[in-house]
């Protein structure tokens, strides 16, 4: 063979084979997620993808190889067997082919293949200007190895560097020759410059068989968000109502979009919805929001417009200075029973609409808000009242001051909390009122290895201004002290657990509060509970949360804790003991139902940690010791030994307080395991034992192939006191195409199942 290598060109630009390339480059999507910057990128839906970069190829050499050549080397050469044309990392081979010097131009026919960058092509005949990047592929196989696409077509034609046309063609990002799954369009535009990628006539077709067609298609082609439509949505409502969704996706910028998603429900008519996000940044630093917004006119079941909606911002308006807000509002009461696709949604009845600002200096903090609700009554409550939800107080407005420092004037740490609040209420006939409140408190910690006492002073000061404080003064002001001294000890020596050496340790505490007792029955409860009880709040002063109570205090908690951590820091395995013991009994209470005549607190044991690199486990167990009875417990346990294989098993008891029934038993077991080589289960069942009823389950199968994912299943949840939802989805997935199908079953087996793992973690977003 002789070969023969051209001497560098003028300079001209690259030769343009990359619109072939584009050809089955880019993902056939509305949009998809590209981060322009750290501030401000918006997720989006789809496959993300991001364009080649190639080294620039235009001062390399032409390197023209072949059995025999004919011609002028100035102008003209031919060559005929076994031909190969390279330049950089772009080929072309062929039986015979033709160089023109002066035009730039390769034609060549004959078993041809051509290769870029990684990229293949095969086909009958070609024409390619070097300089230009115009030309075409008659018959052209091809394979990319960006994404592993592949297709066929009867020809390309490239318009120039950027820009090409696929006619008749096909796309696929399955192995072999005959795909699970393919596109075909009669002719699809391909342009670079613009990132844009439009199709005349496409049906998808999955085993052979057309699923969906469409008259147009446009997408981008680099993966970058870009605005059309959507994949359409089947399912079903809470109430079993059949729906389709067809979303419009609008990129206004790299840092705003838009989603309006018309949505028909069979049963009740047309919805109308948008969401609404930006991010950004100006000068005085970040913002960003979200707003979502549904609109149902004229219910035919409900006989009313109905609608909701959801708004959410954050701005800074200067170092320190920020404000934002945060506001939820429906219709009716029905709305999220009639409407939720979600537990969560369903059980959200107590809507909040703030409007806060806040500012930062180097050891303070100033908040002011204004914060209301909307509530949303359980339809059951007419039926049974103990469902009706309670009305909060609207805070109109509030002011918090925080300020402190630590480790001044020889180790001293100091803070004041201060808060100013007018607290109104819908029902005219309610206490309300202003309230003053500040704490203040100072500390000295001895801190030092193995062992640290920290004595702490405090004194709350409350002054109310009411109304309608029926047989009670409207002016009460409330003064109290409180002392407390925390103490601990920490041991350690070398172990080792399950053959794992590590470190473990012993860690005692004692944390005695005194604060003496005054009477405040007279004050009104605006926004006070009894604190969770829990393994930290058994080392707080107040078993209150909220100024409205400060209990009286002559306490003493003792705990231990023993943790064993491995040599690189993760903590293992954490067991803890505590319980709290009264030296007088509290007499302030929030209601007469509390607990009377209390010498100890409830003992408190917890266990948790990672027993294997598989098993997890976590647990905790309140003893009541006054009746000498468990109060509550959970324990849960996790194995999950490699991925899409995991299984949760949980079981939680709470008994009923003070002669209410709001105790539970229940049991809950999910999981997503293997059930063959490609089909995978996933299930979830939360079982109330007490009630012997089921409140919660899931039930689906996913079968993963080398290019497609396919889902289906169902689910049931409680969407209110009398009412349930049982939503049907299915789903088929094909890899660098779209999701086909109705319901969300990933949404719904990533709730459920703690661990899920998506079967094609590699494809698309999560």
């Amino acid at each position: 063979m002789s070969w023969m290598t051209a001497l560098p060109f003028p300079p001209r630009r690259t030769a343009a084979l990359s619109a072939c390339v584009a050809v089955a480059a880019g993902p056939l999507y509305a949009q998809t997620a590209v981060q322009t910057a750290p501030t401000a990128a918006l997720p989006a839906p789809g496959q993300p993808a991001s364009p080649a970069s190639h080294a620039n190829e235009q001062d390399l050499p032409v390197t023209l190889r072949a059995e025999e050549f004919t011609g002028r080397p100035d102008r003209v050469l031919n060559m005929v067997r076994d031909v190969e044309i390279t330049r950089g990392s772009t080929g072309i081979t062929a039986d015979t082919a033709c160089y023109r010097r002066v035009e730039d131009e390769v034609t060549a026919d004959g078993h041809i293949t051509m290769w870029r960058f990684g990229d293949r092509y095969k086909g009958d005949a070609l024409q390619l200007n070097l300089e230009t990047g115009k030309g075409w592929v008659l018959h052209p196989e091809y394979r990319l190895a960006m994404n592993n696409a592949q297709g066929k077509a009867q020809r390309i034609d490239f318009l120039g560097e950027d820009q090409a046309v696929v006619s008749d063609g096909t796309y696929s990002t399955c192995e072999g020759p005959d795909p699970d799954w393919y596109l075909k369009s009669s002719r699809l535009r391909l342009d670079q410059g613009r990132d844009v990628g439009t199709a005349g006539k496409t049906i998808i077709y999955f085993k052979d068989v057309p699923i969906i067609g469409t008259p147009a298609l446009s997408f981008s082609l680099s993966g970058a968000r870009r605005s059309g439509w959507l994949p359409p949505t089947i399912g079903f409502g809470s109430k079993g109502s059949a729906e389709l969704m067809v979303p419009y996706y609008f990129n206004i910028a790299p840092n705003r979009d838009l989603t309006l998603f018309p949505r028909y429900i069979f049963a009740r008519g047309l919805q109308l919805g948008a969401t609404g996000r930006y991010l950004g940044e100006t000068d005085a630093g970040r913002y960003g929001g979200e707003t979502h917004v549904e609109y149902l006119a004229g219910d035919r079941l409900a006989h009313r417009d109905r609608w909701w909606v959801d708004t959410l911002h954050n701005q800074a308006l200067a170092p320190g200075w920020s404000f934002g807000w945060n506001a939820h509002a429906a219709s009716d009461n029905e709305y999220p029973s009639d409407f939720s696709r979600t537990v969560a949604a369903s059980a959200e009845r107590q809507l909040l609409r703030e409007l806060r600002t806040d500012y930062n200096g180097q050891y303070w903090s100033l908040t002011a808000r204004v914060q209301s609700y909307q509530i949303l009554q359980d339809p059951g409550a007419i039926l049974n009242p103990a469902l009706t939800v309670a009305t909060p107080y609207n805070r109109l407005p509030q002011v918090n001051f925080h300020a402190g420092r630590y480790d001044v004037q020889g180790g001293f740490d100091w803070s004041v909390d201060a808060e100013a609040v007018r607290f109104s209420h819908p029902d005219e006939k309610q206490v309300q009122g202003n309230r003053a409140n500040v704490v203040g408190q100072v500390s000295y910690p001895w801190v030092h290895p193995g062992w640290f006492i920290t004595p702490k002073v405090m004194l709350h000061a409350t002054q109310y201004d009411l109304t309608q404080n029926v047989n009670n003064d409207d002016k009460i002001s409330r003064v109290l002290p409180t002392l407390s001294l925390d103490s601990g000890l920490i041991f350690e020596r070398k172990s080792s657990l399950f053959g794992q050496g590590g470190t473990q340790t012993l860690e005692p505490r004692l944390f005695y509060v005194r604060t003496p007792y005054k009477n405040q029955d007279d004050i009104p409860n605006f926004d006070t509970g009894v604190a969770g009880f829990n393994y930290a709040q058994l080392f707080t002063e107040n078993r209150f949360v909220g100024a409205d109570k400060v209990s009286d205090a002559n306490q003493l908690t003792a705990a231990i804790v023993s943790r064993f951590i491995e040599a690189d820091g993760a903590e293992r395995l954490r067991l803890a003991v505590g319980s709290r013991y009264y030296f007088s009994d509290p007499r302030v209470r929030l209601n007469s139902s509390e607990q009377s005549n209390q010498k100890r607190s409830d003992a408190l044991l917890a266990a948790s940690g990672r027993i294997s690199e598989s098993w997890t486990f976590d647990s905790g167990v309140q003893y009541d010791a006054q009746a000498r009875n468990l109060y509550s417990s959970n324990v849960g346990v996790q194995w999950q030994p490699a991925p899409m294989k995991v299984l949760n098993v949980e079981y939680r008891f709470q008994r009923d307080t003070f002669g209410i029934a709001n105790g539970f038993r229940n049991a809950d077991v999910s999981g997503q395991w293997p059930l063959t080589q490609r089909w995978y289960g996933v299930s979830r069942v939360s079982y109330s034992v007490r009630d012997r009823k089921l409140l919660e389950s899931l039930i689906g199968l996913e079968y993963k192939a080398d290019c497609w994912v396919f889902r289906m299943g169902a689910q049931r949840f409680v969407t209110a006191a009398q009412t349930t939802a049982t939503p049907i989805f299915f789903q088929l997935e094909l890899n660098g195409l779209s999701r086909l199908g109705f319901g969300n079953p990933l949404e719904a087996f990533n709730k459920s199942i703690p661990g899920y793992t998506r079967l094609n973690t590699n494809v698309g977003r999560p």
